[in-house]
């Protein structure tokens, strides 16, 4: 018979740097659209894994000379390659013992809500009364709230006394009971010090505007997302001034590249959606920084990550007719999908 403590040895021999167990009646007040419980209704536990994403893979764009490792390997790779297999890999013991177990490794490309948390228009409906629309969309960081892994930060990144917000998430729904951890109610890991603010090259990160909700009793809080301004933003991009043409996206003129990109043009896609220029400046890297001259997190490190001013790119000289893009790779536009922050609602941001 499976236990907690016998699952968590698998899920960290199988490649998850931490492990937590939520039980269902956490999502109490879930919307349906992002209720786990509609997809399994005989659920009984869900296992929430994180899987660091290496200091080293935001190395080179800290030093802004490799670009693509965070986007490949601590993003798409993690999302794409990593976190399924071992998803799969634990519920192949879990099934093993007789309790059906569903691999989560990154939320369904699918969903019901677009990139603001609405229902997308004419996309899907309900097969049967009461039900939600398909896909039903699992809010991975909360998961981990509710999971007893940590604790969201003012930027709503989940932060963990590992790694802070260094993760991505994994989860598993599964009919096997299993002992839930307590939530999280360690040192303080968030002090609200506004780096992520203050970094966002987007400035999505709102200063002054909170959303709160409560999760499991608690009360959570974070600033106000503009989640166009963070899509824009992620992959390097900024809004032509009037006069100006861009040529930074495939099939838009009125965007050019920003200060934290510096590339002609937004680079293909790695692994789907892994197209990060940005590299996490505010969320991550300047979070990261703050929490790693505090001493708070457990994952220490030698030398410290930032020595010197963070570069920025000067546009101003380039001339706007720049030489458009040679290479036979497409380029991808679509926008990564994100979701609206500012309801009171559980949605997911990537």
């Amino acid at each position: 018979m499976l236990d907690s403590k016998t699952v968590k040895e698998y899920a960290r021999e199988l490649g998850a740097d931490i492990v937590g167990i939520a039980s269902m009646d956490r999502y109490e007040g879930a919307p349906i659209q992002m209720d786990p419980r509609h997809i399994m209704p005989k659920a009984k536990s869900m296992i929430v894994m994180g899987f660091r994403v290496m200091r080293g893979s935001l190395r080179g764009i800290e030093e802004g000379t490799f670009f693509s490792n965070y986007s490949a390997m601590g993003y798409g790779g993690l999302t794409y390659l990593y976190i399924p297999m071992t998803v799969m890999n634990l519920c192949k013991v879990i099934e093993n013992e007789g309790y059906e177990a569903i691999p989560i490794g990154h939320q369904s490309d699918w969903r019901a809500i677009d990139g603001k948390g609405v229902p997308r228009e004419n996309y899907s409906r309900p097969v049967e009364p009461g039900k939600p629309n398909p896909d039903v969309m699992i809010h991975l960081r909360i998961s981990a709230f509710l999971a007893g892994l940590g604790e969201i930060g003012y930027s709503k990144m989940f932060l963990s006394p590992e790694f802070g917000p260094r993760q991505r998430i994994g989860v598993i729904l599964t009919e096997l009971e299993l002992e839930p951890d307590p939530i999280y109610d360690g040192p303080e890991l968030c002090n609200k010090c506004m780096a992520c603010v203050t970094a966002c090259p987007g400035n999505a990160i709102s200063s002054t505007k909170t959303v709160k909700v409560e999760l499991a009793g608690r009360t959570v809080e974070w600033g106000e997302l503009d989640i166009d301004a963070c899509d824009l933003a992620f992959r390097g991009g900024e809004m032509c001034e009037d006069g100006e043409e861009g040529h930074y996206m495939e099939g838009r003129n009125d965007i050019k590249p920003s200060h934290i990109s510096p590339f002609y043009h937004k680079p293909r896609n790695l692994y789907n959606t892994g197209q990060a220029v940005c590299g996490a400046r505010g969320c991550t890297r300047a979070c990261m920084i703050n929490l790693e001259s505090r001493g708070v997190l457990k994952n220490k490190f030698h030398q410290p990550f930032r020595t010197k001013k963070p570069w920025t790119m000067d546009w101003s000289e380039v001339p706007p007719s720049s030489p458009k893009v040679k290479s036979s790779d497409p380029i991808d536009t679509s926008t990564p999908e994100k979701v609206n922050n500012k309801s009171t609602k559980l949605k997911e941001a990537d």
